[in-house]
């Protein structure tokens, strides 16, 4: 059987992208004070966007030597986006996402000027019956192989996908794309739980995924460093041969 882990030269503990979702920076910066050296890469969404704070926090992480991942979904005329995407450039942001049609994510791309663009293929809120209330006539991974190729033809640097997919992604794609993976969850789903297509660091990694995203796991731990250490170790060892 073909050995699908990621081939590419990421360092192993840059893997892991602790998702922000907290109301604040000043909780964010908390946050990631307590987090030390446990996580290297921060995803800033809608929320910290809101706060009225968001590029502060940037520039305070990038000075921290920490990565940066903007999602924000970029969904709106091409133009739009493509002047959003323009505003990103000098911030020292290393990805961003666009949720949106081929001529959003061409203007994405027309701008991206070192920054990585990653196309968003289904959410992994999202499942089979979600789609078809939305009006998609096709199975999720169907859908989300399409919306990659598209990605890839169109110049973008990587998707955003569940686990569950990654296997079909590499077998008809290569390591073409970055593929990062949200919806884990480290122990079984929660019936709470609003992510509905999930899988674990360990089955995202074997699968392909080049990075994965998690966040209340770590973040509503007794203790978030450690738990965030225990998934850093749970990563290496997928990784350990290949070193």
């Amino acid at each position: 059987m073909a050995d699908t882990r990621s081939q590419k030269p990421i360092p192993v503990r840059d893997r892991l992208i602790l998702a922000l979702d907290v109301p604040d920076s000043q909780t964010a910066m908390m946050t990631v004070d307590r987090l030390g050296d446990s996580v290297n890469f921060y995803k800033l969404g809608l929320e910290l966007f809101m706060s009225g704070s968001y590029f502060d926090l940037v520039d305070w992480l990038t000075k921290q030597g920490k990565r940066v991942f903007c999602d924000l979904k970029f969904f709106d005329v091409p133009e739009t986006v493509s002047r959003a995407v323009r505003q990103l450039g000098d911030k020292g942001v290393d990805f961003t996402t666009v949720h949106g049609n081929d001529p959003m994510l061409r203007a994405a791309v027309a701008e991206k000027n070192g920054l990585k663009i990653l196309a968003v293929t289904v959410l992994t809120s999202l499942d089979k019956g979600d789609l078809e209330d939305l009006g998609f006539q096709c199975d999720v991974k169907s859908l989300v192989l399409s919306r990659a190729k598209r990605a890839l033809q169109i110049g973008c640097d990587g998707i955003i996908s569940s686990g569950l997919e990654v296997p079909a992604l590499r077998k008809d794609l290569g390591d073409q794309l970055i593929i990062v993976v949200p919806g884990i969850r480290p122990v079984e789903n929660r019936p709470e739980d609003d992510q509905k297509r999930i899988v674990t660091p360990t089955q995202a990694f074997k699968s392909g995924a080049d990075y994965i995203v998690v966040g209340r796991p770590i973040r509503d731990a007794q203790d978030p460093q450690v738990k965030a250490e225990e998934i850093q170790r749970e990563i290496a060892v997928v990784f350990e041969s290949m070193e």
